[in-house]
């Protein structure tokens, strides 16, 4: 469940009446040792690649897509990429889908992250964030860095018109191969920010959950709106 609530309408005010929120990361973790002892063993069995270690320490119905059923197997074919389940002008990057959701695994297991009303643990943070019906979710961006400089241009020498510190910004058109993306800040201000510091609201978030055992598990790990 989401907790922090993003003012409606704040992303459409005009400039001399909008307000800047700052959304810093807060783990709760700490207050669950378990949960911070099961994480840790996680991450290590995730840095390993040690696939059969990390789909037993997945529920067995957990959520991986908003379009398929889930559960174990899929989330092992999700880790390995078997070049046959790929179309015929896919199966050549195979290997850059495997890194790169193993890479998304890790990053988000290693997120600050926060308990929901239902002692469920939420990774990353900022998934907790409650977007307004008039935004958009996918032009939405969490800044993931302190005093990140926001410049009239799209060059580390351009004028910096205002250093932004964990804030939801929006990015009309984003462009993923480029250094730095056009924003709007909620206040009306528009300018340049390095896209190394913006990681979308509609991007991977994972749950971790207490099993009537006792135990914790994976549950969700998926993206998208």
């Amino acid at each position: 469940m989401k907790l922090f609530l993003l003012v409606a309408g704040l992303l459409l005010a005009s400039p001399a009446l909008a307000q800047r929120q700052t959304f810093p990361p807060i783990d709760e973790a700490g207050q669950n040792p378990s949960l911070v002892a099961f994480r840790a063993d996680l991450l290590a069995k995730i840095e390993a690649r040690d696939t059969d270690a990390v789909v037993a320490a997945a529920c067995p119905d957990i959520y991986l897509s908003h379009g398929t059923a889930g559960g174990p197997e899929e989330f092992r074919t999700n880790l390995t990429v078997p070049p046959e389940t790929l179309g015929e002008e896919f199966k050549d990057e195979a290997a850059e889908l495997r890194d790169f959701y193993w890479s998304q695994l890790q990053q988000t297991v290693s997120q600050p992250g926060y308990f929901d009303d239902q002692g469920e643990f939420w990774m990353p943070h900022y998934w907790r964030i409650i977007l307004p019906a008039t935004v958009d979710p996918f032009t939405a961006f969490y800044v993931s860095g302190e005093s990140i400089t926001l410049r009239q241009a799209p060059s580390r020498g351009a004028p910096i018109l205002a250093l932004i510190s964990h804030e939801i910004v929006i990015v009309p058109d984003y462009q993923p191969d480029e250094e730095y993306q056009k924003i709007r800040l909620t206040d009306g201000t528009s300018g340049y920010l390095l896209s190394d510091f913006l990681a979308s609201m509609v991007g991977y978030r994972a749950a971790l959950v207490r099993s009537e055992a006792g135990d914790w598990q994976l549950c969700t790990f998926v993206t998208g709106d």
